[in-house]
């Protein structure tokens, strides 16, 4: 399972963060998801921003990311331009990958319930892009079928890995390839947060850890959908 030994990660603070600062931190500090045997290792996935208040769920970015600029390919086999696409749309993004035990079905499982609390003409508005970091075994149709289970209208995207990689890199999030221990679990390293992209600016100005709840999306989703802070 991921460490939970830091207990001021993953948590939401008064002050906000500039992106930069947070890129930097982010970018070494990784999660390690283990394969179907359950394996896993490694250290928190987001930056260490102890001895801040904890007042909501997400942080604020005071200098929000630039969307990200890559075209990977959807769980159609169909090329998606992610900045083109997305634009003027609420958006949620996140890295990780589907052989994942536990992290990455969660984070994703919790959107889903949030998302089905908005009012119908809400959902629709809201885009959540899951692109994997584990590109050779998530093909298009894998990356389909499990996302299915979690919200058919979820966007999945594949491709080059280091694409992926430089994508991840644009908004403070490391990825690194994966890797076979001796045991033989495949273990890929991977950053746990989700980035809000807002309809109004195209700027991702939030972010969340990985021990965001349901309730706390299903709190700031209403929000998000119009670009505001929570």
């Amino acid at each position: 399972m991921h460490s939970t030994t830091h207990s001021t990660k993953h948590r939401v603070y008064k002050k906000s963060l500039t992106a930069a600062a947070l890129a930097v931190a982010a970018a070494f500090s990784l999660a390690a998801c283990g394969s179907d045997d359950g394996g896993s290792s490694g250290k928190s996935p987001v930056a260490d921003v102890s001895g801040q208040t904890r007042t909501q769920a997400a942080t604020v970015l005071d200098t929000p990311f630039t969307k990200p600029d890559f075209v990977l390919t959807d769980t159609h086999g169909k090329k998606f331009d992610f900045r083109k696409e997305t634009k003027g749309k609420p958006t949620l993004i996140y890295f990780g990958y589907t052989h994942c035990p536990d992290i990455c079905p969660l984070t994703m499982g919790n959107i889903a319930v949030a998302k089905k609390a908005l009012p119908k003409s809400e959902q629709s508005k809201l885009q959540v892009v899951f692109v994997t970091t584990d590109p050779a075994r998530d093909t298009p149709s894998e990356l389909g079928k499990w996302l299915k289970a979690q919200d058919p209208s979820f966007i999945g995207l594949t491709g080059d890995f280091k694409k992926i990689q430089a994508g991840a890199r644009q908004i403070g999030i490391g990825i690194s390839p994966t890797t076979k221990q001796k045991d033989g679990t495949i273990v890929s390293m991977h950053g746990a947060q989700v980035i809000a992209f807002s309809p109004k600016t195209d700027k991702g100005y939030l972010l969340y850890g990985e021990d965001t709840t349901v309730k706390d999306y299903t709190k700031d989703m209403p929000k998000i959908v119009k670009g505001e802070n929570p």
